[in-house]
């Protein structure tokens, strides 16, 4: 969900249990946008990775369309992740690959995840299912608004996140001392993860 100004607000908290966090969407009145669907997302770069020194991102998603999403560098406030966010949907997933290394592009990353998508009170709440953690995304006008609906659904707002997907699987290999590329199910389906793989703690 971005504003119509292409910028993006929101909050991220890592969570012990997504189905106690949609209890309590629902009866709060949330309503039920997406149900729970697969995602596959490539992220690309240049080969100086000259989007990452900039710390901007360019992606390909997969889910029940396809989207192309330019992020740019977020913010430095402390209390939301702010950015720019251009999205459009494209009709061809493997076309729009094709069209992006044709200008010179590469896929950087891969990660996948599984996401549910609730709107509730002009906010957009994500409960999203990563390979190694479940997390919950709040999405809005500002940072006030995410504030109090952290509050509303009993999340510590001490402990969000500023860190991507991307970010925080970086920091579980390193810590594992582990050399994997893609953030995939299955190249965790063997792994256990603590919080402290990951320097977070839940915010449930």
């Amino acid at each position: 969900m971005t504003a119509s100004n292409d910028r993006e607000i929101e909050v991220k908290f890592f969570v012990r249990s997504l189905a106690a966090l949609e209890e309590r969407l629902r009866g709060l009145g949330a309503v039920l946008e997406s149900p729970r669907i697969f995602e596959a997302n490539l992220r690309f770069d240049t080969p100086e990775r000259a989007l990452e020194k900039k710390r901007c991102v360019l992606r390909l998603r997969q889910d029940q369309c396809a989207r192309l999403t330019f992020k740019g560098p977020a913010s430095a406030s402390s209390e939301a992740n702010e950015r720019q966010e251009i999205e459009i949907e494209v009709s061809d997933f493997a076309a729009a690959r094709r069209l992006l290394k044709a200008l010179g592009y590469e896929v950087s990353a891969m990660y996948e995840k599984y996401r549910t998508t609730y709107h509730w009170n002009g906010l957009e709440v994500v409960l999203d299912e990563l390979p190694y953690g479940c997390f919950v995304e709040i999405e809005g006008p500002g940072a006030a608004a995410l504030r109090a609906a952290a509050d509303q659904l009993q999340l510590r707002w001490d402990a969000r996140i500023a860190t991507s997907y991307l970010g925080l699987f970086d920091r579980f290999c390193s810590k594992r001392n582990l050399r994997l590329i893609e953030l995939s199910f299955a190249n965790f389906k063997e792994l256990a993860v603590a919080p402290a793989d990951l320097e977070l703690t839940y915010a449930d």
